[in-house]
Order: structure tokens, then C-alpha cells, then sequence
């Protein structure tokens, strides 16, 4: 019996740290990460990019990509819009529930991205 109530006890106060906000955060290790495989070996190559919210607790807004001299022609500015020289924002900056994973594919010689900034929504 005793052991009944305490169970529910640490069950509710581990329920109310994490409605509170008291649990674990993400930390910049936890930020978005980008990853390019080459899908296509014509002339020019074709490149799928993953970017994934690594964070497993919260989700990730606002989430942009260092991108060089990417052309907004090569992409659904929905999924990729260039902001401005070397700034791409991913998904119209909305969010990314954690630990999802989110697609582009474009056709051109690689182009190195990698996050730049982003916030994170732990309430």
C-alpha cells in the first residue's frame, strides 16, 4: 500500500517538473544538424539535404542555414528560401517537433550548408 502511494507520488511530481518547465532543456548541442547525400550522378549531381531537430524534448523554430551563393531557382522557396547571400531559411521557419527530420532535394554542384541560428520552444 505504502508503496502504491509513493510510486504516484513520483509520478506526479515527475509529471509537474515536466509541466513546469523543470525538466531537461537542449542545449546548442542539440541544435539542428544537416546532412547531404548525393542522389543523382548526372551532370549536374542531385543532392538530397536532411535537417534534423536533434533536440529531444523541445521543438526548434526559425531554423537557419549557412548557404553560400544558393539560387532560390533550384528549390520551393516553402522548403528553402533564401533570405539573403549566404542566409536560407528552412520550413518558412515553422517548427520542428523534436528529433524531426525535414527533406529538400536540389540539382547543382554541392553546396556546403550548415546551421546558423534557430531557437528552441521548452516551455
Amino acid at each position: 500500500m505504502y508503496r502504491l502511494a509513493a510510486v504516484n507520488l513520483l509520478l506526479c511530481t515527475f509529471a509537474y517538473l515536466l509541466h513546469t518547465g523543470w525538466a531537461v532543456k537542449c542545449s546548442s548541442k542539440d541544435g539542428p544538424s544537416v546532412q547531404q547525400t548525393q542522389t543523382g550522378f548526372g551532370r549536374p549531381p542531385t543532392f538530397m539535404v536532411e535537417v534534423q531537430n536533434k533536440c529531444p524534448t523541445c521543438p526548434v523554430i526559425n531554423v537557419h542555414l549557412k548557404c553560400g551563393s544558393f539560387s532560390q531557382a533550384l528549390v520551393n522557396p516553402r522548403l528553402l528560401k533564401v533570405v539573403a547571400y549566404g542566409d536560407c531559411v528552412i520550413n518558412s521557419g515553422l517548427p520542428f517537433q523534436p528529433l524531426q527530420k525535414f527533406f529538400f532535394n536540389y540539382t547543382h554542384q554541392k553546396y556546403l550548408m550548415h546551421p546558423s541560428t534557430w531557437n528552441f520552444q521548452c516551455e
